[in-house]
């Protein structure tokens, strides 16, 4: 991963694995951390080098071997006219050629051979027969061309095309799983202290009424109302403090932390400063089919199938095979002598015909013909649906941004709103023209509007973030990108 300069600054804020007290981190550090230490990643990232040593074995396919053979038999075979009641033909063979296979479907094998043979009929002297020459195997129907001998090649590129895109996808929703703790911690820390803040305001009422009810100028009522409001704002400080523990864990979880203790070291966030995308229909669906990994795996799906389906329409025609041979032959005695024969090209040797193999019935080269077929066209059609898919999240998204953003005006409009009624009452209660009652109502009331502006606000940066992932653009926006293997 290569990150923003920026991040380099912040290195050095967590140290052997552990998150301390009162840590300050910021978003690009969690993004950071996460990179180096999330699991998810470290899982996936493996899958790339095994598609690429997947495409390293279907090109060896096609490497020339040297191949070194010796065999050695005996043949029990009836005598005529010698004198034997049978004879016994030894024969030892030793070659030695450079044999492989083509792009194209030939096999070949470049090298020569050297046969010794005797028998009982000349009292085993020794026989030699050399040759050396090229001999080939070349398929004109069945396993002839690129696309049928070419076919595990270009499905192990795609698989590692595949890898690829699945694997920035996974960065890609890790980070947006990030920024979108990040945002969640950010409200729930802004919850606990809007809770505390209720609770003190709560508290200071009963305070207040306490000091009028001792004067007479205030009932017992109100005091007990008072306190009863704060008793019930205690437990809206508990909730709130667990949500702020569960929120820390699961960032922890992301950036990588093993250990989640029930009561996590309290996180310092730094405010996330919101860039409102530009929203354009046409624009942003073209470039969520260009950058999304989801989609671009797919498209490479589509030519697995395709060479797929080249395959068993090849696999489909009957076998008629070229084989021919052409090199010099020696025969002697002496080896040296046959092997010199061979040498000065003395005695060519060629030959040339057709093997021709037709199944019966062609049932299984029809029925893998067929599947591949319908494979196809069903990957085209999955890629379609896929298409259609994109389209309505990127529609979704956009309008997620635009209802955000109103979201954030309104309820900021409303949480100012409730503070200036709850002054305007507080002055009227203080004056004895309003009622404790009255005035707890108001203080729940600024209470919501301020989570709610909270609540909006953090929607807002999930929005955002969920419209770079539909996009497929959140490495580019956070200046990341994936190295390449």
């Amino acid at each position: 991963m290569s990150l923003r300069p920026l991040l380099l600054a912040t290195a050095a804020l967590f140290v052997a694995g552990s998150v301390h007290a009162a840590t300050a981190l910021t978003l690009d550090d969690a993004i950071r951390l996460a990179l180096e230490r999330n699991q998810v990643i470290k899982v996936q990232s493996y899958n790339r080098p095994i598609a690429r040593a997947n495409v390293l074995t279907e090109l060896g396919r096609f490497d020339p071997a040297i191949t070194f053979r010796r065999t050695y038999g005996e043949d029990p075979a009836p005598a005529a006219g010698n004198g034997f009641t049978d004879d016994v033909l030894t024969s030892n063979t030793y070659s030695l050629a450079l044999e492989g296979n083509t792009p194209w479907g030939m096999t070949y094998s470049l090298g020569g051979s050297a046969q010794r043979t005797g028998g009982i009929y000349n009292e085993f002297a020794n026989q030699f027969s050399t040759f050396g020459g090229i001999s080939i195997t070349q398929p004109l129907l069945r396993g002839f061309g690129f696309g049928a001998n070419l076919a595990g090649y270009r499905i192990a590129k795609a698989d590692r095309g595949i890898a690829d895109w699945l694997f920035k996808g996974t960065v890609i929703d890790t980070v947006t799983a990030v920024i979108t703790a990040y945002s969640d911690l950010i409200y729930a820390q802004e919850s606990l202290r809007i809770s505390r803040r209720s609770r003190e305001l709560a508290a200071g009422l009963v305070e207040e009424n306490e000091k009028r009810f001792r004067v007479g100028s205030m009932s017992e009522s109100d005091v007990m109302q008072a306190r009863a409001r704060t008793a019930t704002r205690d437990q809206n400080v508990l909730l709130a403090e667990q949500n702020v523990r569960d929120a820390t864990n699961r960032l922890r979880q992301l950036i990588g932390e093993t250990v989640f203790p029930s009561n996590p070291e309290h996180l310092m966030l730094e405010p996330v400063q919101l860039t409102v995308p530009t929203v354009d229909g046409a624009v942003d669906l073209q470039t969520a089919l260009n950058e999304r990994p989801d989609y671009q795996a797919a498209r490479l799906g589509v030519s697995k199938d395709r060479a797929n389906r080249a395959l068993a329409r090849n696999q489909l025609l009957p076998r008629l095979d070229f084989v021919g041979s052409y090199g010099y032959n020696g025969l002697d005695p002496v080896f040296r002598e046959a092997r010199e024969q061979v040498a000065d090209r003395e005695n060519r040797s060629y030959a040339a015909g057709v093997v021709v193999s037709v199944p019966l019935t062609f049932a299984e080269g029809r029925g893998r013909a067929r599947a591949a077929k319908l494979r196809l066209r069903q990957s085209e059609e999955d890629l379609l649906r896929a298409e259609q898919d994109i389209a309505v999240e990127v529609a979704r998204a956009a309008g997620q941004i635009e209802t955000a953003a109103k979201r954030v005006e309104a309820n900021l409009a409303a949480y100012n709103l409730a503070r200036q009624a709850l002054d305007a009452e507080l002055k009227k209660l203080r004056a004895g023209t309003s009622s404790t009652f009255l005035v707890l109502n108001l203080q729940e009331e600024q209470t919501y509007a301020d989570l709610n502006y909270q609540a909006s606000l953090a929607d807002q940066r999930r929005a955002i973030a969920a419209y770079e992932q539909v996009l497929g653009r959140t490495l580019k926006t956070y200046g990341l990108s994936v190295a390449a293997q």
